[in-house]
């Protein structure tokens, strides 16, 4: 079963075109070569996108069994938070302020400052096996998970802490509230990449109806029908300058899909 999405719509930087996505329901039904997409909350896709699919309803789910908590991969982030509130468990207040679908989450794992997901991951579920953490290699904004995640199980510890909901509120203030993929380069070791775009004078730098925002510097906003080619061409270039400059290949947090210009998956 496909299903058309417009993807200047459904992602949350607002850019893409309307493409067929492969709504898969068990493990028998994934597309050869096709990339998984959850909630789009970092993702970038261009005019020529992969072939697409994403995780039906069946696994949109949360379970409390024997002690655990059992996620499914297309299960938004809103509502673990919701869940955990209602049922007083600590540990995932930071989602309440972090979009996105649980398997993008744990793909990339997903937090704020020091709190990220892998915080209290057990385990993830794919169509192979089941994958203990201590058998992940994972860090900053980084997992190396190469199959399909299904579900993930995480620690149960009661305690929804309401002042950490607060405290993340606040961490958030200084983010733009206009479209984006959230940050666009990960933080290199020591340093900041918000800092590094501002010194090399491209924060408020419009190309079109995109641009760097003038709230903070390493978020890629939409000002209002802004395009893919806008988009890259700012991504290229704060990269060629800061390499330029500082020496520093900044990496994208942002995933760009289009097959054209970055020739794949990037």
């Amino acid at each position: 079963m496909t299903k058309q999405i417009n993807f200047s719509k459904y992602s949350s930087i607002k850019i893409g075109p309307v493409a067929d996505v492969t709504i898969v329901n068990d493990c028998s039904e994934f597309p050869l070569n096709a990339y998984m997409i959850g909630g789009c909350s970092n993702i970038l896709v261009g005019d020529n996108p992969p072939p697409l699919c994403m995780l039906s309803k069946a696994y949109d789910y949360i379970e409390i069994e024997d002690g655990v908590l059992r996620i499914g991969a297309a299960t938004p982030s809103g509502k673990i938070a919701s869940f955990c509130k209602k049922h007083d468990i600590g540990g995932f207040e930071f989602l309440s302020h972090l979009p996105g679908k649980l398997g993008g989450l744990v793909k990339m794992n997903a937090g704020l400052k020091e709190y990220e997901i892998f915080g209290k991951l057990l385990s993830i579920r794919t169509c192979k096996k089941e994958i203990l953490k201590k058998d992940i290699d994972f860090g900053y904004r980084y997992t190396k998970i190469d199959d399909i995640i299904l579900e993930a199980t995480f620690q149960y510890t009661k305690g929804f802490d309401k002042t950490k909901v607060d405290m993340f509120k606040k961490m958030r203030s200084n983010q733009p509230n206009l479209p984006s993929a959230g940050s666009c380069f990960k933080n290199p070791g020591g340093d900041f990449a918000g800092r590094l775009i501002e010194a090399v004078g491209l924060k408020g730098k419009r190309n079109g109806q995109m641009g760097w925002s003038d709230v903070h510097a390493n978020f890629l906003v939409n000002y209002g029908g802004g395009t893919y080619m806008q988009a890259y061409s700012l991504i290229q270039e704060a990269q060629e300058k800061i390499e330029q400059q500082f020496g520093i290949v900044l990496e994208r947090e942002i995933i760009i899909l289009d097959t054209t210009l970055s020739k794949g998956i990037v």
